[in-house]
Parts: structure tokens; C-alpha cells; sequence
């Protein structure tokens, strides 16, 4: 039986994907009778149990257990798994910020697992490389404007209030950054702003508009890109590995804001103001 090309080109799709993983995971915790049923007063640790609890000792201790070690494992496993039902039998699941955000980190991590292995191509390296030129250029200029808030709310309120070029000079609060720049380097930038501003920067794609809030070491910023100056693009191989990494670092965000938004539409959200 062969599979149709249609089927062939959803199966490439990582959310296509990403949605057949989620559910060979349910599949696979239900046949291992998972989630806990936290009124259930019964374990059951087979060989296989076992097995995987010997296999994860190998690979940190490079040599196999012993049989008491091996003891050891299961009854430390046993008391885990023990106080993990009593924890869901009191609810303390429930209402945790911790618990939620481990579970969201999985959910994540599921979403972007296929990007973490991917070897990607030369010519998607390339692509990347010249839709991006300005992330690889060290001697980028950029001019912008930037206002400075201690608190991110303040600066959202702020960025509703911009409606023309005029009106910017009398927002924002002191400090000692100037509030335009002219012609600075791309490492001059970052020393100044950080990281994440100079990130914002490099990610703007038409210059004129306000956009943010950003944030630096000093707290938050609304900048205004004015133009940007890419410099000389060193060949793809000389710095293969530097875009390969940030090809992934990006990819991994796209793929968690994909499938969280394939979620976010099969739900119905009412927020009370």
C-alpha cells in the first residue's frame, strides 16, 4: 500500500507531527495505565520496571547495577511513586504554580523536541543565512529611538499613546542612556542595552514604528528603528555553526508559539474585566 503525496507532505509538517507525538504519549500511558488513579492502593513494578530503572543507572554510572543496588532503585522509585499518589489523593496538584509550570515546560519541550534533533541542511542554512543577514554582520550599524520605563505596564501604556512621530519626546522616564542613536555598532548596542534589545533590533523588519516594551538590565524600553546599516556577511561556512544554532534557537520559539496556538483556537476563553 502506498501512502498518497498529500499524506506524505503532512506527515513532514512538525505541528502534524508534533499532534502524533502527543498522541502516541497518551496511547502509551494508557496501555501503561497512566495517568495514576490516585485511589488505587495497588503497584505493581514488573521486569520491565526494572529494566528501564537498571538502564538509567548505566547511562550515568557507565556499568550496570548491582542487586542490591538495583533494590535500592526500585524501593527508591516505590517511595516516589507512593508519595506521588497520596500528593494527587490531598489534590496538591491542584493550584500549584510549580506543578503548572513544569507541566506548561513539558508541553513546550514536546512541541520543540523534533527541532532539538534536526540536522538542518545546507540549503536551509543558506536561506537563513540571507533572510537574517543582519544576526551575522558584526559591524551593523543601527540608528533608533528608544524610550525607558521601570515598569513593563508603564510602558505598555505608553506604546497605546504613540500615534505619530511627534508626540514620543515627552514619554518615558529619565536615565542616563541617551534617547537616540545614531550609527551605533551591533557590539556597541548590546554593551549598552543587552542582549535582547540588540535581539529586537536585529528582528524588526520595517524600520519607522514603535514596538516593544523591550527589556534590558536597566528595565524596559519602546524603541523605534530608524534604519539599519548590515555590514559585510561572512560566508556561510565560516560560521556554519553560529547559524545553525541560531536557526534552532528561533525554530524552537516558532514551534512552541505553532502548536500552542493549534491549541490556543480548540478552546473558548472569557476573561471578566
Amino acid at each position: 500500500m502506498t501512502i498518497p503525496q498529500w499524506a506524505r507532505t503532512g506527515l513532514r509538517e512538525p505541528l502534524v507531527q508534533f499532534l502524533i507525538a502527543g498522541a502516541a504519549l497518551f496511547v502509551f500511558f494508557a496501555w501503561k495505565g497512566e495517568p495514576v488513579d490516585p485511589a488505587s492502593r495497588t503497584i505493581e513494578i514488573s521486569l520491565e520496571d526494572r529494566a528501564r530503572l537498571s538502564l538509567q543507572w548505566e547511562r550515568t554510572m557507565q556499568r550496570p547495577p548491582t542487586d542490591a543496588e538495583l533494590d535500592r532503585l526500585t524501593e527508591t522509585w516505590l517511595r516516589e511513586e507512593i508519595l506521588y499518589r497520596e500528593a494527587l489523593r490531598l489534590g496538591l496538584d491542584r493550584d500549584d504554580a510549580v506543578v503548572r509550570k513544569r507541566l506548561a515546560n513539558k508541553m513546550n519541550f514536546l512541541a520543540s523536541s523534533m527541532v532539538e534533533t534536526a540536522q538542518p541542511s545546507d540549503e536551509t542554512l543558506s536561506t537563513w543565512l540571507a533572510d537574517n543577514p543582519q544576526r551575522f554582520a558584526d559591524d551593523t550599524t543601527y540608528s533608533f529611538d528608544q524610550l525607558y520605563f521601570a515598569e513593563k505596564d508603564d510602558a505598555e501604556a505608553a506604546l497605546a499613546k504613540i500615534s505619530s512621530a511627534d508626540n514620543w519626546k515627552g514619554l518615558g522616564e529619565a536615565i542616563s542612556l541617551p534617547p537616540a542613536s545614531d550609527n551605533l555598532p551591533s557590539r556597541q548596542v548590546e554593551g549598552h542595552f543587552g542582549s535582547a534589545f540588540l535581539d529586537n533590533l536585529r528582528s524588526i523588519e520595517t524600520p519607522g514604528a514603535w514596538s516593544g516594551p523591550v527589556v534590558s538590565g536597566f528595565g524596559w524600553h519602546l524603541i523605534r528603528l530608524r534604519a539599519r546599516n548590515v555590514g559585510k556577511v561572512p560566508p556561510l561556512e565560516d560560521i556554519r555553526q553560529r547559524v545553525e544554532n541560531d536557526w534552532r534557537t528561533q525554530t524552537l520559539e516558532t514551534r512552541q508559539d505553532e502548536a500552542y496556538q493549534l491549541l490556543r483556537d480548540a478552546y473558548e476563553v472569557s476573561v471578566e474585566r
